[in-house]
């Protein structure tokens, strides 16, 4: 390879969700993109694999994604039809929990407040409508539409062979290592090569705090398993019959898939065990234990839905202190720009991550409104900014390990005291 031939307008590192689109998003406006994978396109390492990834309207995590969340669906049905194949499958959604959870009131102070086509529906109602579900009567749901689920591993090779097909250049199995700024741009350096560019955009998941020390101590990795059992009802799993779901239960709060691409039906607790990883050492295989967790949420809720086990994935969310995403600018370079990983509610918004990212590559600013996501909110109370902004942050990535839960602790309390904040749900 020649150097004039390692020079581009954007290096993206990481092609997963927000990489992939990031990257065909750049390449589609005739900007000159490399998208570099430390692993294999696409992979079972990160955030963004498992058949199917829930997308949903009435947003009770802040009424303020779904303006993002409108434009993403246009974004999905766009690389749909250049992929020429379906990746957003539409089942309805059900947000639900008891009548003073903010799963159900956030739920409906969404649809209300963007008139978000919806209906209200008691936990018996919900059982007869959707056989599947067996809702404690004093239950209140959101029934919306709109909702479904997206196949993410599909969507990341649609927007990696668009991406590509637009001129860009795609790389798996080559980690980086460093990046240091060169004048108004930025120089890489993989296991490799070297590369040049003029802005770098960072979108590699749970290895984001090692590329860039600014998130040191702002993102947990978190161990995640999903189950996916055998129903004894299959009907009533089936796309047409079986919304997404969204549930707070006395024993936590769930999510669930329709039976669809590989048998059974998947469902999963959020922040399942609690267990903060190093994303390096993680433990991907599951165990007993995680099966039981699962499984006994199923025989209560699902029942018809609780057959043999047919598989049981591992994945990682990667959380902010206060639930909401990360999307600025390096406070130092702002040639450098980044979106976190999304505390496990991310895959739904990666089409329009994708355009947001793309826009501060290109100008350094998007029409999309991310004040929510800026790093600035994790301030301490007398103005002053987290103790690595300002570090360049590029820095070995070998080298570096997961924070645990405790580093971003005062981070978490703080946020979580902010209007803005997700609100625990139980």
């Amino acid at each position: 390879m020649n150097r004039l031939t390692k020079r581009y307008n954007t290096i993206v590192v990481g092609v997963g969700g927000v990489g992939s689109a990031t990257v065909y998003e750049l390449a589609k406006r005739g900007k000159r993109v490399l998208g570099l994978e430390r692993f294999d396109i696409p992979h079972d390492m990160g955030s963004s694999h498992g058949y199917t990834r829930i997308i949903r309207m009435p947003y009770y995590e802040h009424p303020s994604y779904v303006m993002l969340l409108k434009r993403s669906y246009e974004l999905w049905r766009s690389i749909e039809q250049r992929a020429g194949e379906k990746l957003l499958h539409l089942t309805g959604s059900i947000d639900a929990g008891p009548a003073d959870s903010w799963v159900f009131k956030g739920a409906l102070q969404s649809a209300l407040e963007y008139d978000l086509e919806h209906e209200v529906l008691t936990g018996r109602q919900i059982n007869e409508r959707f056989p599947g579900y067996k809702m404690p009567h004093e239950t209140l749901g959101v029934f919306q539409p709109d909702g479904g689920f997206l196949v993410p591993e599909r969507c990341i090779v649609s927007y990696v062979n668009a991406a590509i097909a637009c001129g860009a250049e795609v790389h798996g199995r080559e980690r980086v290592l460093d990046w240091e700024p060169l004048g108004s741009g930025v120089r890489v350096t993989t296991d490799r090569d070297v590369y040049e560019a003029e802005s770098l955009v960072i979108t590699a998941g749970a290895w984001n705090h090692s590329l860039l020390s600014i998130l040191r101590g702002l993102l947990t990795p978190e161990r995640q398993v999903l189950a996916w059992l055998q129903p004894t009802r299959p009907e009533y799993f089936a796309p047409t019959r079986f919304p997404v779901f969204n549930l707070l239960v006395d024993e936590g709060r769930y999510y669930g898939f329709p039976v669809f691409g590989v048998p059974g039906f998947k469902f999963g607790r959020y922040h399942h065990l609690e267990e903060a990883v190093d994303p390096e050492t993680l433990d991907r295989e599951p165990n007993l234990r995680d099966e039981q967790i699962l499984r006994e949420f199923a025989e209560r809720y699902f029942p018809d839905g609780s057959g043999p086990t047919m598989s049981l994935k591992s994945c990682m969310f990667t959380n902010t202190p206060d639930g909401h995403f990360i999307i600025d600018k390096h406070p130092t370079y702002p040639q450098i720009s980044f979106a976190s990983p999304c505390s496990g509610h991310g895959f739904k918004f990666v089409s329009v991550l994708g355009e947001i990212m793309a826009d501060l590559a290109e100008r350094g600013e998007t029409r999309h409104n991310i004040d929510l996501f800026k790093l600035e909110r994790f301030t301490n109370t007398n103005g002053q900014h987290h103790p690595h902004l300002g570090d360049r942050g590029g820095h070995t990535a070998a080298t570096t390990t997961a924070q645990p839960y405790a580093s971003n602790t005062p981070h978490r309390l703080a946020a979580a005291a902010a209007p803005d904040a997700i609100r625990p749900f139980w």
